[in-house]
């Protein structure tokens, strides 16, 4: 899988930022452009992604962020 790439199960993407050389932000908004009215995007991150919160609610994502480890961040974003 590359950079730009995220893993895809029929209607959960998955994109692991933690993969990513440099600013994940490209990568993550041309996932979000690509997600379907009825597909979820699970982010992977490294740190709890705060400043991408504004972000989802600007361009009409819901999001849903779980710690599933001390290092690791589950953030589910769906369409409203």
């Amino acid at each position: 899988m590359t950079n730009d790439e995220t893993a895809h199960d029929g209607t959960t993407r998955e994109l692991d930022a933690r993969e990513i050389d440099g600013e994940p932000f490209g990568a993550i908004t041309s996932a979000l452009s690509d997600l379907g009215d009825d597909e979820t995007l699970v982010l992977v991150n490294s740190f709890e992604p705060e400043p991408l919160y504004g972000v989802l609610d600007q361009r009409g994502f819901d999001h849903e962020t779980e710690q599933v480890a001390p290092d690791e961040w589950r953030v589910e974003i769906e369409p409203r």
